[in-house]
């Protein structure tokens, strides 16, 4: 299993070198994507990896920076079929908490030549608590978070990803590092957390708090402490997490 990132920056203005979150996870031949900031598939496609392997995609919620470059992912999946004279081996199911952003990029696409008629489906779905995907490789559950509001309806989540045995946590955004208490609870071999809303060290703070069992922090959504010095974020995280860390960064990809 693989995390492939794309996109390592929270929703700044633009950044050398760094675009707004997406990363996927490959297992099987196949790509789970979350979220789809600006250029995604561009860079994918760039790193090397096969756009038609594309499974399902799973967006945490509707702002620019997690969903821009959502509608140009599914128009090079498109293309490529074409490039490629084959089909993606499945239809795509999109898991997105706001529908009516569905809604709205979808009417872009079928402005675009073609109607943006394809030859495998968009089978979109929206995001509540629990398991909301299971097939022979990965399971996905959500967990609502407060990033968007202390009540339903829930338009903002966090996900555990499970498969090859292995587990993932991604924060997405969150109002504090208590939004993840459910997921974290069961342990996680690795944690995609953000550092837009918040300081580096608070996670780690607060893991250590509560003894919860991650084996690898993984730093995506950087905010201005990680763009902006990274060495001394870095020193930061080290003062509170004496286990594995890395701040990712664009076009690479990390075992798990």
């Amino acid at each position: 299993m693989k995390i492939h990132v794309f996109g390592s920056c929270s929703g700044t203005e633009p950044m050398p070198g760094r675009h707004h979150t997406a990363f996927a996870v490959e297992t099987g031949g196949f790509l789970y994507w979350f979220d789809a900031g600006e250029n995604c598939s561009y860079t994918a496609h760039l790193m090397g990896l096969d756009l038609l392997k594309v499974r399902a995609v799973f967006i945490s919620h509707t702002h620019m920076d997690h969903i821009g470059g959502l509608g140009n992912l599914l128009w090079n999946i498109r293309k490529l079929t074409h490039v490629y004279h084959r089909r993606p081996e499945y239809d795509i199911e999109l898991f997105i908490p706001n529908m009516s952003s569905w809604d709205g990029i979808l009417s872009v696409l079928k402005n675009t030549e073609g109607n943006f008629r394809c030859d495998f489906s968009i089978n979109a779905h929206g995001v509540g608590d629990g398991r909301i995907y299971r097939d022979e490789l990965v399971s996905v559950e959500a967990c609502h978070n407060l990033h968007l509001g202390n009540s339903p309806p829930w338009l903002s989540f966090s996900y555990r990803i499970t498969g090859e045995g292995k587990s993932i946590v991604y924060s997405g955004d969150i109002r504090n590092s208590a939004d993840l208490d459910t997921l974290l609870a069961e342990g996680c071999d690795v944690l995609l957390t953000e550092t837009g809303h918040h300081t580096p060290d608070a996670m780690p703070k607060h893991i250590r708090e509560h003894g919860y069992k991650v084996g690898k922090l993984m730093y995506i959504h950087s905010g201005r402490d990680i763009l902006e010095d990274e060495e001394k974020a870095a020193r930061l995280i080290r003062s509170a997490w004496d286990g594995d860390f890395v701040i990712c960064r664009d076009g690479v990809s990390y075992g798990v």
